[in-house]
């Protein structure tokens, strides 16, 4: 599903970038914003997936590696 050019709305920065500038303030005001033991938890998450993920593509080359030299 892909974008049209149409469909995309942009800020407009040059008009009245101090009312852009408080439309900002106001939004980041919205965001909920995670706790610190929320950020450790996922960060610690990525870096397991991270390696687990690093070890079974490594150990399929290191498979097809060997699979290849036995076919030459």
């Amino acid at each position: 599903m892909a974008l049209e050019p149409s469909s995309l709305v942009l800020p407009d920065f040059g008009r009245n970038p101090v009312e852009f500038l408080r439309e900002v303030r106001v939004e980041l005001k919205k965001v909920v914003w995670p706790t610190k033991k929320e950020v450790m938890r996922m960060t610690i998450l990525i870096v397991i997936v991270s390696i687990l993920t690093g070890a079974f593509v490594g150990g399929l080359d290191f498979l097809f590696t060997k699979l290849f030299q036995l076919a030459i």
